[in-house]
């Protein structure tokens, strides 16, 4: 197996067009790292970093910071000129998406000729008002750092002139994003993959160092009793489970039901265009990582509200409720779960427009064999994305938790536990196959084995 994938790696760079294409990739990737290594000029970024290196800021893998963390590679930790990374570009599409959903004149937009170049235009400019503003509430968050995490100490900010320091700050900022936005377009274009979603990922891949480090400690550190908490049976236990877990996450990402669709014949002008099959792909995990990302960013909120009203105001049921909705307790297990369902089918509601399928598939000649054309065909395809969008929740749901149950309940750390599930390992195995994909496609056109010689690893559900 190993010797197949070898081969085919070799057989990449055998293609002229492919090689340049994988070659300026890694460049343009190793670009996009350095912007989450230079630090932004008016910040003692060497105090931070000392700061994390010495094991400050424990808790921050449960909140916002180290979501943005992540996505970003360790950016904010380093005060960085990437801190904000891609993710403003993230918001302002699921933004414009929605959107779509909502306003009729961006929906018929979005069907015109030229009009996906016009959204994403609008995309951009978005983005640019998105960095201004979360670039300005990164600054005050550094200049105000041990209020965010209070034991820390010291400041951040070498600037005396603090409204020049705020100013210059989301300046830096969003050039670095908006730097970072143009380069992974590039890499769409002239690379291989789509550059956004690598951009997230290489950031995500970033961390496996300080999560190999993890897992070393983990098996040195002594008990109360002097003995190692962990031995051998846990790290075979601990494989096995990354092991099933990225099996299972590649299987249903790629799977999906196959819709058969028929064509009838058909006169257009003085041709006859004879009547064929085919099938309409409808994959099982169709909201893909958004669930996970809504859910988390959702439920950050109210125990952080209800401990500052608590500690404010001085309200011990506050407090009392604030550890009833923390991180890792049953009653958020229970909301985490329920708010990725609902936002799985609040997804393929907003994305998935049966009404405008049937419609075309009747305008084309189209139908499903045994079910009559027009609204028929709509309900069928509704209830049937319905079926298996639920299937797809709960192994998003599954995923979602098995990085807090290992965090919270086996005390494993947040830097480990979150390449068992999770956004991170979704968003790595979707864009690692996507990319496999792409280059499959140009070994496939050059008379070469891709990477898999017995066909794509499908799904039926």
């Amino acid at each position: 197996m190993f010797k197949s994938i070898l081969n085919t790696l070799s057989n990449c760079f055998k293609i002229p067009e492919l090689k340049s294409r994988i070659v300026f990739t890694m460049v343009v990737l190793g670009i996009c790292r350095l912007a989450s290594l230079i630090p932004t000029p008016g910040l003692n970024s060497a105090l931070l970093k000392s700061y994390f290196e010495h094991g400050g800021g424990k808790n921050m893998g449960n909140g916002l910071l180290g979501m943005y963390s992540l996505f970003t590679g360790g950016g904010f930790e380093r005060c960085a000129v990437g801190a904000l990374g891609i993710m403003p570009y993230i918001s302002a599409t699921i933004i414009l998406q929605l959107l779509q959903a909502v306003v009729p004149a961006l929906s018929k937009l979005a069907r015109e000729e030229g009009g996906r170049t016009k959204l994403i235009q609008y995309g951009r400019v978005l983005t640019l008002f998105l960095c201004l503003g979360q670039g300005f509430v990164m600054a005050i968050g550094w200049e105000r750092f041990s209020d965010i995490l209070p034991d820390f100490q010291g400041n951040l900010v070498l600037i005396h002139a603090i409204w020049w320091y705020r100013i210059q700050t989301a300046v830096i900022l969003t050039t670095g994003t908006m730097l970072l936005m143009w380069l992974g377009e590039q890499i769409t274009d002239r690379g291989i993959g789509n550059g956004i979603s690598l951009i997230i990922t290489i950031g995500i891949l970033a961390r496996l160092p300080a999560a190999g480090q993890g897992l070393v400690d983990m098996f040195l550190t002594h008990g109360s009793l002097g003995e190692h908490r962990y031995n051998i049976f846990h790290f075979i236990a601990l494989v096995l489970l990354l092991c099933a877990v990225v099996a299972g996450v590649v299987a249903v990402t790629q799977a999906e039901r196959k819709i058969p669709v028929q064509y009838a014949q058909r006169v257009v002008g003085r041709k006859m265009y004879s009547g064929g099959s085919s099938f309409m792909p409808l994959r099982v995990n169709y909201s893909g990582v958004m669930p996970v990302i809504f859910a988390s960013a959702i439920l950050m909120f109210p125990s952080m509200i209800l401990n500052f009203l608590g500690s404010h105001f001085n309200i011990k049921a506050f407090i009392e409720l604030a550890a009833l909705v923390n991180r890792g307790s049953g009653v958020y297990l229970l909301l985490y779960g329920l708010m990725i369902l609902f936002f799985s089918y609040f997804w393929v509601a907003t994305q998935f427009n049966e009404l405008q399928i049937a419609d075309d598939m009747k305008k084309s000649g189209g139908y499903i064999p045994g079910v009559r054309p027009g609204q028929a065909t709509s309900n069928f395809l509704h209830r049937t994305m319905s079926r298996i969008t639920l299937a797809g929740a709960i192994f998003l749901t599954a995923i979602a938790v098995i990085p807090i149950i290992l965090q919270e309940w086996m005390t494993i750390p947040y830097s480990v536990a979150g390449y068992f599930g999770g956004t991170s390992l979704l968003i790595i195995v979707g864009v690692m196959l996507d990319t496999m994909r792409q280059m499959e496609s140009h070994l496939l056109m050059r008379h070469y084995d891709g990477f898999l010689k017995k066909g794509r690893l499908k799904g039926r559900f």
